[in-house]
């Protein structure tokens, strides 16, 4: 593990590599799992407040789901926030496109300009997932199978993960935590990588 300022980060994030390869995966992390994507407490406002701007990008059985459920939901396991899922089965904020790759409807009316908020970060940042611990935040790096073709490209183009996530970690962490992060990544490297 790496410590910077009151964030322990996982060696993995500098030794995997990931690029996102939704030609091949579909954007399967939108539709696999057994609950929806992990929401931070001051993302749930932010939910309720663009609702009804993001819903003409929804589909219906979405739209459906979040007026019975809500925007966001618990997990019944652990009781942390997520997003709601159609039937058990795909995020509610879904979309598909004409090759049924799916999108996130947020972010499309985010692209539109309809709305100021990207998406939940827990989505943008994946495969990293953060816990906060009372005293310090963990950076893990998240191995899904759903995700193998993302390691593969990753590999073969040679992109760390945390280079993949520049952008979403800047959003989280800010531009001289990342400046910082890439620094460790390379002291990490000249130490350990091949």
């Amino acid at each position: 593990m790496i410590q910077i300022d009151d964030k322990l980060i996982s060696e993995d994030i500098f030794s995997e590599e990931f690029v996102c390869n939704l030609t091949k995966c579909k954007g399967a992390c939108c539709v696999e799992g057994d609950v929806g994507a992990p929401l931070d407490k001051d993302e749930l406002e932010i939910l309720d407040r663009i609702f009804d701007k993001i819903k003409p990008y929804l589909t219906q059985e979405g739209i459906k789901a979040l007026e019975e459920q809500g925007t966001w939901t618990t997990d019944p396991q652990d009781g942390m926030y997520v997003t709601p899922m159609v039937e058990d089965r795909e995020c509610a904020y879904v979309t598909f496109d004409e090759k049924g790759i799916t999108k996130c409807g947020i972010e499309k009316a985010y692209e539109d300009g309809a709305v100021d908020w990207q998406k939940p970060i827990s989505c943008h940042l994946y495969p990293i997932r953060i816990t906060e611990y009372s005293t310090f935040t963990a950076l893990n790096y998240h191995e899904w199978k759903v995700c193998s073709d993302a390691c593969a490209l990753g590999k073969e183009l040679q992109v760390p993960v945390y280079k993949f996530l520049k952008t979403p970690l800047t959003r989280k962490y800010g531009e001289e935590f990342y400046g910082v992060l890439s620094e460790a990544a390379e002291e990490w490297k000249k130490a350990y990588g091949s």
